[in-house]
């Protein structure tokens, strides 16, 4: 079968600084993923390497079977792909709803306001704030929310649950739950361990600039040991 995504041999840049060294691995459709590793490692640049984001990049990533390496962001986007940024690119000057409203169609089949305002009632109470007035939480919850909308099926998720209070992290992992009952495929950056250890089915561990090991769900207790190695977690 066709994966939904598949990396090969990534390479890419920062200018002159050589970010990724060979990234390799694949998501099958309906999917949850976690690339796991200490800061550096190279699980950020990934992200944005498959979104077309960084200064250079070289190797194979394809979607549903097409190679994306070699387009603009903006097309690989409306292949049905969402990127939120740990930074999550709230609009200050609009709305909760004008920031839910923003972004445009990609795919057939986007969630409707009012399935988002069910998924995140906190933005249905905050529709009329402005961002900066949203918690860190309700702003996280806002910057998947304009993906849902877009019809992307495929969402690359960048440290979801930094810095949140435990009560948000929990909802977060409720709606990681729903979108895979959903069939959404998922790829999420996480420093959180413990967050992501019962959401994903497979671990990709990555350190300098490479995937060194990948655990399944059920792998896990085994191999607690060498995580603590790579994570010290």
């Amino acid at each position: 079968m066709t994966p939904m995504l598949e990396v090969k041999d990534l390479h890419a840049w920062y200018g002159e600084s050589h970010v990724l060294h060979g990234v390799t691995f694949d998501v099958q459709e309906g999917e949850v993923v976690t690339l796991l590793g200490r800061n550096g490692a190279g699980r950020t640049s990934t992200l944005r390497a498959i979104m077309g984001l960084t200064g250079s990049r070289k190797g194979s990533v394809r979607l549903r079977g097409t190679e994306v390496i070699g387009m603009a962001t903006h097309r690989i986007a409306r292949l049905g792909i969402g990127y939120c940024p740990e930074e999550r690119g709230i609009f200050s000057s609009l709305s909760a709803e004008e920031n839910l409203m923003l972004p445009p169609e990609l795919a057939k089949g986007g969630m409707s306001v009012e399935q988002i305002y069910a998924m995140f009632p906190n933005l249905r109470e905050r529709a009329a704030s402005q961002g900066t007035r949203l918690s860190g939480g309700e702003q996280q919850m806002l910057a998947v929310a304009r993906i849902l909308r877009t019809g992307a099926r495929l969402l690359l998720l960048d440290e979801m649950s930094e810095g949140l209070a435990p009560v948000i992290v929990q909802k977060l992992a409720e709606m990681v739950v729903a979108l895979r009952k959903q069939g959404y495929t998922i790829v999420m950056v996480e420093q959180n361990f413990r967050f992501a250890a019962p959401l994903a089915d497979r671990f990709f561990v990555m350190e300098h600039g490479q995937v060194l090991q990948q655990f399944t769900q059920s792998e896990l207790p085994a191999n607690a040991a060498r995580l603590h190695e790579y994570l010290g977690v």
